[in-house]
This record gives C-alpha cells, sequence and structure tokens, in this order.
C-alpha cells in the first residue's frame, strides 16, 4: 500500500498510551517492583519540546535502576513555572511522547508546582534530575531523601534543551 494512501487512513488515538498511569496504578507498580528487590527510579519536567538532550536525560536516569518512573508537568504546572506562553505542546502529547520512549516504564502527570506530594507517596530509591541545577536548588531533594532515596544529578547536554530550540526558531 503506498505511503501517502497509509497515512490518510490512520485514526487519531482516543485512549491514553498504556504506559500513561494514575498515581495509584503506579504506585501498585512501584510495590510490586520495590517487593521484588526492584530499584525504582523517578524524575521529572516538562519535556515541552523532546529532543535528544530528554532522550538521553531519560536514558541516564533508566541506567540507575530497574524501573523508570517519570512525571510530567500539567500544562497549568508548566505555566506556573515557565510562564504565559508555556507549554508549546500539551500535557497529554507530551506525556505520550515520553511514555513512548524505551527507557520510560511508566509516565505520570502531575499539577503541583513541585513533584514533592507524589515522590512522597512513591518514595523512590533514586531521584534524578539535570546537572543544569546545583543540588541546593533541587526542591525535591528533601523530599526523597526524607524516605532514605537519594538524588543523582544527570550529565548536562550543553545546547539541548527546549529553550535553545524556541530561540533558534525566533532567530
Amino acid at each position: 500500500m503506498p505511503l501517502a494512501k497509509r497515512t490518510l487512513n490512520m485514526r487519531p488515538r482516543k485512549a491514553a498510551p498504556p504506559r500513561i498511569l494514575s498515581l495509584s496504578a503506579i504506585m501498585q507498580m512501584v510495590r510490586k517492583a520495590k517487593a521484588a528487590g526492584k530499584r525504582v527510579v523517578t524524575t521529572n519536567g516538562c519535556f515541552d519540546i523532546l529532543h535528544v538532550g530528554h532522550a538521553r536525560y531519560l536514558a541516564f536516569a533508566r541506567e540507575q535502576g530497574d524501573l523508570l518512573i517519570v512525571g510530567v508537568n500539567s500544562d497549568s504546572s508548566v505555566r506556573r513555572n515557565k510562564g504565559p506562553a508555556r507549554p508549546i505542546v500539551s500535557e497529554r502529547e507530551r506525556a505520550e511522547l515520553v511514555a513512548s520512549l524505551r527507557s520510560v516504564d511508566a509516565v505520570y502527570i502531575f499539577d503541583e508546582t513541585t513533584p514533592d506530594r507524589w515522590l512522597g507517596k512513591l518514595r523512590p530509591h533514586i531521584h534524578v534530575k539535570g546537572a543544569d541545577r546545583e543540588m541546593s536548588e533541587i526542591v525535591e531533594r528533601r523530599t526523597v531523601e526524607r524516605f532514605g532515596g537519594r538524588v543523582i544529578r544527570a550529565p548536562y547536554i550543553k545546547g539541548k534543551s527546549t529553550s535553545t530550540i524556541l530561540a533558534r526558531i525566533k532567530s
């Protein structure tokens, strides 16, 4: 079948991809993983325009353990953190893109400004953040450490960010 004809017959996906889950479903997944002796890793972010920096960051995070849970900021959370012009891509689409990556086991869309609430419930062994932030700037660090977890900084890839991409588009 020619490519053009196949493309015309594609229907938009209506149901959430199976790896975009509720917090209760993720909590159950985490309980099972911990009971099996697996190491749970979390990270979070806006992931507004998915790029190679995100892919490498999430692959690094996955290498830190056995199960990677990614918190994606909701649209309103992104606006509070980044300003009224963001996000560029909707929360459902950002979550679907992140969930489609091989390194990611599950995605949770959270509405709070910080990930503290859901991290306190999951109590990960490891929480990964980018090395573009100092440890003192990682607001969820206290929550993760309070429950015995560690925060690890992923290598920062200079020039590979949504802000850089947006600046290049504007210029």
